[in-house]
């Protein structure tokens, strides 16, 4: 499939290299050459608590990892979680669009799970608070297979997100301001404070209220955060405990707009049966558009987390890390929408009315307790220096949903709505309906990773093994899985160091095999992956590129085969290409990313809503002196190719799209202020369109001003 996009490519990637060969947050260790006094850009390095649990250089790591800072982010305007990834190689941070419920990032092509300080933050879906960004200090996303070091997961890889907490070298304050677009409004603060005078013991409070409308009709996205941490760092002992309590109230903007208003009329969507659309009004609707019931909707959610840290160092050779957190978490879920009824149905009649609406009702919560600990040892054997680390990974987790769904007949009208609460059913139907659905998690993992220096050659070679018990509250299924990964580098006095790797990853599924009536083997996944890093020495110029090969097995079988009811012969693959870039020319930083993917599910299909092509380059200027010093301007584009869905015989094509976005500022003395606007020119676009019947609007224009001042 990629020989015939090549001609298109070869012009991409070139005009990707005039951007100065820029790529986005794989970023190196800071160094200083000792011919050139200038410092080379980081925009954030991975650490003991980061996505590779090593403070090696990313320079000097045999994996793709990209590292987004609270600086480069706020920089572009960014508002999730999903925002922050739209300028990294190889990730779709909006799959479906504009979101509230959370965030439904795919990293080369598939779901990853959501880490915290190493440790995941979600379980299931739609039964917890989201993350916000304030609360953080960066992103990380390391790509590919990661069990070795996580246990279960995804082969695409995982995003693993680093709090803000109390350190001696954050003793400084900082309130922040904001309004916007749809009356977003928010105040924010980050208070550090030294508690002891010389920084042994530090602590900080992180904290915000946002009172915000959205894009949908209705749907509004408020909340209240406070995060304090305390810290006692003695040289040799460092401990956090970090609290951190999210109230947010909102509602859904996923509508599930019907075809027959969004793709039936619009260009931008193909659609290979022309029943699918026969008869329709050829109107499409406002993104905008609101098909729930204010008095019934809803999507609250309400979590407490708290976090402990340590790290103690024994002697120059040996060190403990950990991290341990207990979470709870709950969610008022309330949704209706125009219901489904099957691929290729009409779900809209020609005069805008609905055939019936769907009511779901799902109250939901989970528990979570985890704790990783590790011992690392540094030491040589002979001409041979290690890095061992060797940990325990502990966690039980356990997820309640009582949900009812009900479906009825409608009048209501998609161009001509009425929110009047009429059509909402009773509370008794709903309870008559209602049915439980427990899931427990007890998982522990073994692992050990050792990275070997022989002179400008780096080794890494880990193992891991894992025990999971997985339950219903009536029934449990046990798994047991190995995982190995291994890599090697190569540093070279012009700073290009070429890598290769091979990691593995596994996640169970819970259920009986439908032939052999044995219980499902987890789904696997197998990367190998080649690249270079790049940084000229004495240059602020840092280069990544990657080759990868994803296999991921044991998989549902394609349906219409005679061994289809097993499920545990289905094959996917995924390869691709990443490139990544950045680099300062003066006051001139540029940054840019492409990334190509091929992908492959069991039935052969391209995997749905995932964009072969993207690409992203953002530049900003900031004059170091002069009349203009303290000023900031910036804009960055984003483009994300077509994606397709299919069911059955109906076959859905989404246009890619292309955004703008921009930025303006001035910093003076200690205060601050920045113009934001993202999808500058209002762009109308769907993130995706799926063949089941329903489209996902992508983010429309959000202009944001934000005053701040340190202290």
């Amino acid at each position: 499939m990629f020989n015939s996009r090549f001609a298109t490519l070869r012009i991409a990637m070139l005009a990707s290299s005039c951007m100065a060969c820029a790529a986005h947050a794989q970023d190196a260790e800071d160094r200083v050459d000792e011919k050139d006094d200038a410092p080379i850009i980081v925009t954030g390095k991975v650490s003991t608590f980061g996505a590779t649990k090593s403070e090696t250089p990313i320079l000097e790591t045999s994996r793709s990892v990209s590292v987004i800072t609270n600086d480069e982010w706020r920089e572009r305007g960014a508002l999730t979680l999903d925002d922050t990834l739209n300028y990294t190689a190889g990730v779709v941070g909006d799959t479906f669009g504009f979101s509230t419920r959370g965030d439904f990032a795919r990293v080369r092509g598939v779901n990853v799970p959501e880490y915290l300080d190493n440790i995941q933050v979600l379980f299931g879906f739609y039964n917890n608070a989201r993350s916000d960004i304030f609360t953080l200090e960066q992103v990380e996303v390391l790509k590919g297979p990661a069990s070795v070091l996580y246990g279960q997961g995804s082969p695409g890889g995982l995003i693993n997100t680093v709090s803000k907490r109390a350190r001696p070298d954050k003793t400084d304050s900082e309130v922040y301001v904001e309004y916007g677009t749809f009356d977003r409004a928010q105040v924010s603060a980050d208070i550090g404070v030294d508690l002891s005078g010389d920084g042994t013991l530090t602590g900080r409070l992180v904290t915000l209220y946002r009172d915000a409308g959205t894009q949908v009709d209705f749907v509004n996205d408020d909340a209240f955060i406070v995060a304090p941490s305390i810290t006692y760092d003695d040289g040799r002992t460092v401990m956090t405990l970090l609290a951190n309590y999210t109230d947010r109230d909102s509602d859904t903007a996923h509508q599930f707009l019907p075809l027959a208003v969004t793709g039936c009329a619009s260009d931008e969507v193909a659609i290979s049966e022309s029943a699918v659309c026969a008869g329709n009004i050829a109107q499409e609707v406002d993104p905008s558009l609101y098909v729930g019931e204010p008095g019934f909707n809803r999507y609250d959610t309400e979590s407490f987390s708290l976090t402990g840290f340590l790290e103690h160092r024994f002697n120059d050779v040996l060190g403990f890390e950990g991290t341990a957190r207990h979470r709870d978490n709950s969610a008022d879920y309330r949704q209706t929408w125009v219901s489904f009824l099957g691929a290729g149905n009409p779900r809209v009649l020609p005069d805008g009315t609905a055939i019936a609406r769907s009511w779901y009702d799902a109250p939901a919560s989970s528990d979570q307790f985890a704790i990783d600990g590790r011992f690392r040892a540094r030491f040589e054997t002979g001409p041979i220096r290690h890095e061992v680390l060797a940990g325990i990974n502990y966690q039980t987790v356990d997820t309640l949903l009582e949900a009812a769904f009900l479906s009825r007949p409608t009048a209501f009208n998609l161009l001509a709505p009425v929110y009047d609460g009429s059509e909402i059913p009773a509370q008794a139907d709903f309870d008559a309906a209602r049915g439980r659905s427990v899931n427990e998690i007890d998982s522990i993992g073994y692992y050990i990773n050792n990275q070997m220096e022989i002179g400008d050659l780096v080794l890494n070679a880990g193992v891991r093994f894992d025990d999971l018990e997985t339950g219903n509250g009536t029934t449990s299924q046990d798994d047991s899985a190995t995982s190995v990964s291994f890599g090697a580098l190569y540093r070279t006095p012009i700073g290009l160091n070429p890598y290769v790797s091979y990691a593995e990853s596994f996640q169970a599924v819970v259920g009986n095999d439908q032939v052999t009536n044995e219980p499902l083997l987890p789904q696997e996944g197998e990367q190998i992956e080649v690249g270079l890093k790049f940084q000229p020495p004495g240059t602020r110029t840092y280069v990544t590129l990657a080759y990868f090969d994803i296999e991921q097995s044991n998989l549902p079988n394609p349906a219409g085969l005679p061994n289809a009811p097993s499920q545990q012969e289905g094959v996917a693959k995924i390869d691709g290409f990443e490139l990544e870039a950045q680099t300062a020319i003066g006051d001139l930083y540029l940054d840019a990313a492409f990334s190509l993917l091929d992908t492959e599910d069991a039935s052969g299909l391209r995997f749905p809503s995932v964009p072969e092509v993207q690409g992203s380059a953002w530049a900003s200027w900031r004059p170091s002196s002069g009349a203009l010093a303290g000023f900031v301007l910036g804009g960055g584009v984003r483009y994300a190719g077509g994606n397709e869905s299919q069911g059955g015989a109906v076959v859905v094509e989404t246009d890619g799209y292309t955004v703008f976005d921009g930025l303006i500022g001035y910093d003076f003395d200690r205060y601050s202020i920045t113009l934001n606007a993202r999808n500058l020119f209002d762009s109308e676009f769907y993130g995706t369109c799926l063949a089941r019947g329903d489209c996902f609007p992508g983010e429309v224009r959000t202009i944001q001003v934000r005053a701040g001042v340190r202290f």
